[in-house]
């Protein structure tokens, strides 16, 4: 039986950034007579450094970083990929595919589609990799991410506590390009999967696109969050099925060396660990230092638990995903 393992993996982070300090100051010049609560972004969503891509990056030349890390660890490059799928929340353009221009960048000619899914757009495109190879139809997929999503932190109009903390999520954001390659194999890799959804919650985080009827053009407002409808939103969420998942692969959570729980506020992480019976110090933290790089974050944290050595040849790893809509989903992966 044909099998995928995940052979390579990169990330790339813009090296300059933003503190929370300077995020709050930011705020306060911004709009004049308000003063942010100081300390209250971290406090709620632990976040102390967001990184900040250059003004004129898209989200495919994140990708393509990434990918190019990658591609001179693993020794070959585009013409040696069988399928590329972009998966990110971030896009370059409406139409066509991002894939198509992050493939273009590369100088590729393989077939490519875009997967989205919000912040388990990478979650996704692994379950997709997955059953294309396990079905014959490719040997190696290139999954690009490239989250362009720091333009969409509000910064102003923001006069109350009530506006300040709507806008918090996007204060939270941050830049990152991520890229995994996906390879046939004769042994398991990725284990199994399972994904569940409460689509009846996808009100709760929307980044809307509106008609702008003075300029009659379509425009991408600032990401908002109902904090009170995406917490009874999680609340309503049965995970039952994603432990049973987990139990039908034929593990426990003790044989995880390491759970790699998607982070866009530190609260959440805590509430995941514990309805799922997962021992939180086996995750890996990156909010703090990096922000929430939406659908990048597993792949980041996959490769910082392999450059601290926590993750090794052998182990076990679970990645947790989780977006706005609310997307839930588990991945068991042999590394």
């Amino acid at each position: 039986m044909r099998h995928s393992r995940i052979s390579q993996i990169a990330v790339h982070l813009p090296e300059s950034g933003r503190t929370t300090e300077e995020v709050e100051a930011r705020i306060a010049e911004l709009n004049p007579g308000f003063e942010p609560p100081e300390g209250l972004i971290e406090r709620f969503t632990g976040v102390r450094f967001r990184h900040i891509a250059p003004e004129d990056t898209q989200a495919s030349d994140l990708a393509v970083a990434a990918i190019e890390k990658l591609f001179a660890a693993w020794g070959h490059g585009i013409d040696d990929v069988d399928l590329l799928i972009f998966a990110a929340a971030s896009t370059d353009v409406i139409e066509p595919a991002t894939a198509h221009i992050v493939s273009d960048k590369l100088g590729g000619s393989c077939p490519v589609f875009d997967v989205s899914n919000a912040c388990s757009s990478v979650f996704n495109a692994i379950e997709v990799a997955d059953a294309l190879i396990k079905a014959g139809q490719y040997r190696r997929v290139l999954i690009a991410c490239g989250e362009r999503v720091s333009p969409g932190a509000r910064y102003r109009g923001i006069a109350t506590v009530d506006d300040f903390v709507h806008a918090g999520a996007s204060h939270t954001v941050s830049d990152a390009g991520a890229a995994l390659l996906v390879e046939a194999s004769d042994e398991p890799g990725v284990i199994g999967h399972h994904s569940i959804a409460n689509s009846s919650a996808w009100s709760a985080t929307v980044v809307p696109l509106v008609h702008d009827k003075a300029a009659d053009t379509m425009r991408v407002e600032y990401l908002g969050v109902k904090t009170l409808e995406l917490v009874k939103g999680l609340d309503e969420v049965d995970i039952a099925p994603l432990l049973d998942a987990v139990a039908g692969f034929g593990l426990k959570m003790d044989d995880f060396a390491v759970v790699c729980v998607h982070q866009a506020v530190l609260a959440y992480v805590e509430v995941i660990c514990e309805r799922a019976g997962i021992s939180f110090d086996r995750t890996v933290l990156t909010l703090a230092d990096h922000g929430n790089v939406a659908a990048a974050t597993l792949p980041l944290q996959l490769v910082t638990a392999v450059e601290s050595g926590r993750l090794n040849p052998g182990d076990k790893v679970l990645l947790v995903g989780l977006a706005s809509g609310l997307s839930l989903g588990v991945m068991a992966i042999q590394w």
